[in-house]
């Protein structure tokens, strides 16, 4: 993730959770928290219960994020932020907690000429980990069309390119699902789980073989014991644990769209 990658991801995040950006220049930005938001990022869990129990005036503090040190002016004093920084996770933690699901609906724009139907998608972005003694991540999106079944993938970056809003526009109305959600979902579980059976699985064989090597070096090292001791069971358990392979699928996050029929 490049460092402007990361200023607009954080743009991003704090317009879309109602914060005001009072600066927003080449290297750094500066945000106005909400209440809301003070108590996501700012860990005073104790000044807000005081004012709660006061009925003081509350004051959300601002943030100044530096994002590119090289750009950013001498005289801008804030956080310096970057792949792998604590807030920056934190703020990633923060995404998956505040935004797991969202509906939207595209921004028809109408001359009110008409009123254009809605076509509801399910979306749904997941994490698919490879996992043995080595890891590799990817990531796929999916969406369902509700009434006819169409599966896409890479739909999120396909609705990146629209303009949505969170109300339905004026001269909009939705369609009804033919397929309900929870149906949905389950379609597109199947789904993701075809797209890696037929993948090249060599990297859990392979990972078999590094196993299986290791378990003859543990076997010979514990041959002369007519017992086998404690440890020997748990190094056998270490080596299935370290070398097993497994592939993992976790839900990101995921949503509904109501789409023009064109959009897709």
């Amino acid at each position: 993730m490049q460092q402007q990658e990361i200023h607009e991801f954080l743009i991003k995040y704090f317009q879309s959770n109602n914060c005001e950006i009072m600066e927003n220049q080449p290297g750094y930005i500066k945000v106005q928290l909400t209440i809301e938001m003070d108590k996501e990022l700012m860990n005073r869990p104790f000044y807000w219960h005081y004012l709660e129990k006061t009925g003081g005036t509350p004051d959300p503090a601002k943030l100044t994020l530096i994002t590119d040190q090289m750009k950013a002016p001498d005289t801008v004093k804030g956080e310096h932020i970057h792949f792998g920084s604590p807030r920056l996770h934190q703020i990633f933690e923060s995404t998956k907690r505040l935004a797991s699901y969202i509906r939207l609906f595209e921004d028809t724009k109408s001359n009110g000429t008409g009123q254009y139907p809605l076509i509801p998608w399910l979306c749904l972005n997941v994490k698919v980990s490879y996992q043995c003694d080595r890891k590799r991540d990817v990531f796929i999106s999916v969406g369902l069309n509700l009434i006819n079944g169409q599966i896409l993938e890479d739909f999120h970056r396909k609705v990146l390119n629209l303009q949505t809003t969170p109300r339905i526009p004026d001269f909009s109305f939705t369609l009804s699902p033919m397929i309900m959600p929870k149906s949905g979902l389950s379609r597109l579980d199947t789904y993701i789980r075809r797209t890696f059976e037929g993948d090249d699985h060599s990297w859990a064989e392979e990972a078999v073989k590094r196993w299986d090597n290791d378990l003859k070096l543990l076997e010979q090292f514990y041959e002369d014991m007519e017992e086998k001791s404690e440890s020997y069971y748990t190094e056998k358990e270490a080596l299935r644990a370290q070398y097993e392979p497994s592939i993992n699928i976790a839900v990101v996050n995921g949503g509904l769209f109501y789409l023009t029929e064109k959009a897709m």
